[in-house]
């Protein structure tokens, strides 16, 4: 039944076959018009956060909460610990490593563009960034804090009470955990990644993609991989079956993780997770939620056969993978902030104790 159900959502998605492919190179103009018709390119503004206006002061204020370890309750870990921007936003490991040297669940989901995705986490247990920045600071296996602590905290430095005030202005206690998380939410907002040379050939340069890349568009299109992967996140947009096909064994799809269906305890929604972007998906290895595939052919190959029923052959999976590539965009210029000193009244780390 679940297969049928996810056959069925893909196919209320439209699938544009591509037309004009020739041996020796592809029809620019038809190609671009069926690209355009499925993708988006990535703003080259920062998009608006739903109640949440994204100000200087705000996205300030967010750039230093986000780097600031303190927010975690050893000193040890902040959000680039795990969404590492000077790695694709992500921590390139199988699953993160927490408080008390604790692997996490899941792999670490890409900060970069996340902005634009429907929901958060790979089970969508976030509707945006504000909600999604709460969970791994309270989370005992991540940053094994809690709210008040956090708050105790921040208003032990006077610099960030200031901070705060800015940011939050004409307020009488602007330093709180939920103001904490509408300033992460609107540095992440910035963090989004335009000018790829996917984007540049939307946009109509011809010649941002090579004969093989054009290739690979033409096969991620005409083998249905674009049913999952399309819109501006070339992902992100809705949830489906890891699976639709065929689900991949145990050493890909550990069984114990049924995804969404710990959200909605709906039957159908087992082993269901939304479609990851494909954004710079060349920088974010290990793929997947377990994080158990390394080589991004691999993974190709893994979701012809589990979400197409396709095995697909070894010149598909190089052209789909040298598309794929084509997808890194030119990445923020992001200044690592000096953050304020700790006080005599800031709280003391918890050691890092095995748990």
């Amino acid at each position: 039944m679940r297969t049928l159900i996810a056959a069925l959502a893909l196919a209320s998605v439209p699938v544009i076959m591509t037309a004009g492919v020739q041996a020796q190179g592809v029809d620019d103009t038809t190609l671009m018009e069926d690209a355009n018709a499925l993708f988006d390119p990535i703003p080259h503004v920062v998009p608006a956060v739903d109640d949440n206006a994204v100000t200087k002061e705000k996205i300030e204020l967010g750039r230093m909460l986000f780097f600031d370890p303190r927010l975690s309750s050893s000193h040890l870990l902040s959000c680039n610990t795990c969404h590492n921007l000077a790695m694709g936003g992500d921590d390139n490991l199988e699953t993160s490593i927490g408080h008390g040297w604790q692997a996490g669940p899941r792999n670490s989901p890409t900060v970069y563009n996340a902005v634009l995705n429907i929901a958060q986490f790979w089970d969508g247990r976030a509707a945006d960034l504000r909600e999604q920045a709460k969970g791994p600071i309270q989370a005992g296996v991540e940053m094994n804090s809690k709210p008040d602590l956090v708050v105790q905290t921040l208003q032990s430095m006077p610099e960030y009470v200031d901070h705060f005030q800015r940011a939050f202005p004409n307020v009488v206690d602007p330093v709180t955990f939920d103001n904490l998380a509408r300033a992460i939410e609107a540095f992440e907002a910035t963090l989004i990644t335009p000018a790829s040379p996917f984007d540049q050939y939307l946009e109509g340069n011809p010649n941002a993609l090579t004969a093989q890349e054009k290739r690979g568009l033409v096969t991620f299109i005409d083998t249905g991989c674009a049913s999952c992967h399309a819109g501006v996140n070339i992902g992100g947009q809705a949830y489906y079956p890891f699976g639709v096909i065929e689900q991949p064994g145990a050493d890909i799809l550990p069984l114990e993780d049924k995804g969404r269906f710990a959200v909605t305890e709906t039957a159908t929604d087992e082993y269901v997770f939304r479609a990851p972007t494909l954004r710079n998906v060349a920088l974010t290895e290990p793929y997947f939620h377990a994080g158990r595939v390394w080589d991004l052919r691999q993974a190709v190959a893994v979701m012809g056969v589990s979400q197409l029923g396709e095995e697909l052959n070894d010149q598909q999976i190089d052209d789909i993978v040298a598309f794929l590539k084509t997808l890194t965009g030119e990445m923020p210029d992001v200044e690592v902030p000096q953050l304020p000193p700790s006080t005599a009244n800031t709280p003391r780390p918890t050691p890092m104790t095995d748990q």
